[in-house]
């Protein structure tokens, strides 16, 4: 290890859709993180390594912390809690478009019971006025004792490597825990299945809610023509819910894939030939035994 290099892990947490995976995907540089205006995008822990010369910065997404309505819920809100320790830095990200809620008012209770410096994230700050935002920060400073309040725009990228200045200067002298090429500790199985849950999260809109997981069944490779083979399902709760992934004639199943395969070449540099199906697994949210097969595992965290 270099003398002086820093490094450490940084746990993003926050109430749902304030911003957390596009902040995760701005920092690292390519999609890792599923983005969505849905609530509870993201589920399970998402670590983004960001390796510069002096630092390495181990970035943990989480799912947003909400109040839980069922088993998938209890688990998601678990993996939030558990990031909370065990971390060098947290960042507690909030949007400048909302005001002070139950939501933010929990977590500052969560933060009330842990040692660890608290950096508060001002997202959005390019939708709000100057004034509005010094008011929406005093705010804040009344409530908690930050170690460091920055405004950012994730999605326009504005004051992010400010951000990154001081979460450098703040992290502790350490080793470099991944490769210089890594940018996540995830198999690709699972962001290739993430990926394809944000397309039908997006395309399905309201109708098909958080009832939807999706599984990896077979990777395999061609290596005569360079193609990566990707077989998959898209799992829902209804007969209905299918109905509606497969579409009228398979029109919507067709173009998850054909959107999802974008991501998915990018992602493995290679052309990929996607097929995917969709099947329904009843009450799958309430099921320990189906939430383990989706990869939801308690006893990872």
């Amino acid at each position: 290890m270099t003398e002086g290099y820093k490094s450490g892990f940084i746990s993003i947490i926050g109430r749902p859709n304030v911003g957390k995976s596009t902040l995760l995907n701005r920092i690292i540089g390519q999609k890792i993180a599923i983005m969505s205006d849905k609530p509870q995008t993201t589920r399970n822990k998402v670590q983004g390594v960001l390796t510069l010369n002096d630092a390495q910065m181990i970035f943990i997404d989480t799912p947003g912390i909400h109040v839980p309505k069922h088993k998938l819920g209890d688990f998601m809100m678990k993996v939030a809690t558990n990031a909370l320790k065990e971390v060098d830095l947290v960042l507690f990200m909030v949007n400048a478009k909302e005001g002070f809620g139950k939501g933010e008012q929990m977590i500052l209770e969560k933060l009330q019971g842990i040692n660890t410096p608290v950096f508060l994230v001002v997202n959005k700050i390019d939708q709000v006025h100057p004034d509005e935002l010094l008011t929406f920060i005093e705010g804040y400073q009344k409530r908690y004792d930050f170690a460091e309040i920055v405004p950012v725009s994730a999605i326009e990228g504005q004051n992010v490597e400010r951000l990154l200045d001081v979460i450098k200067v703040t992290l502790p002298e350490g080793p470099q825990y991944y490769p210089a090429d890594q940018v996540t500790d995830h198999p690709e199985r699972f962001i290739i299945s993430e990926l394809i849950r944000e397309k039908a999260l997006h395309l399905t809109r309201e109708e098909v809610p958080h009832s939807l997981a999706v599984t990896i069944d077979k990777i395999s490779k061609d290596p005569d023509k360079d193609l990566i083979h990707v077989m998959a399902t898209i799992v829902v709760e209804r007969d209905s819910q299918k109905g509606i992934i497969i579409g009228k004639r398979g029109s919507m199943l067709k173009e998850i894939g054909q959107r999802a395969r974008v991501d998915i070449e990018n992602l493995l540099g290679s052309k990929v030939f996607l097929e995917l199906w969709a099947k329904v697994q009843k009450d799958w949210r309430n099921k320990a035994l189906h939430l383990r097969d989706f990869g939801f595992r308690e006893d990872e965290y």
